[in-house]
């Protein structure tokens, strides 16, 4: 099974930037496509951006020119910068990676990580 490892959430205030990695331990460059996600208390998951195998990005409305999704296929790793941080922004992170092609939706994966937490407060 795929191991993925989410790191890099913190503390950060509103304005302020982070960068999210995550690590696995299957080659990326096999991959479909990899996402984040994120979750906040109530919420369901929902997707904030992915990357697919030929390079497409797509990203959640409400995170569009504010973060960006990137790989380093090498390094069997990718990212989620993200700048302009706002309260809302408050989340667990996850990523996900679809191999099979079977989709690259919340509800098309069985198992998650254990998420990085994000706190964006002043």
């Amino acid at each position: 099974q795929v191991q993925l490892v989410e790191s890099g959430g913190s503390l950060v205030h509103p304005g302020g930037s982070l960068r999210l990695s995550c690590a696995s331990s299957r080659s990326i460059g096999s991959a479909e496509a990899m996402g984040w996600y994120r979750q906040a208390p109530t919420n369901e998951r929902e997707l904030v951006a992915v990357m697919t195998r030929g390079g497409r990005t797509f990203y959640a409305d409400s995170v569009k020119g504010r973060f960006t999704i990137s790989r380093d296929i090498a390094k069997n790793t990718f990212y989620l910068q993200m700048d302009s941080l706002k309260t809302e922004d408050t989340a667990v992170y996850y990523c996900n990676v679809d191999y099979r092609g079977w989709g690259y939706q919340p509800t098309d994966f069985d198992s998650w990580g254990q998420g990085t937490p994000v706190t964006v407060s002043s």
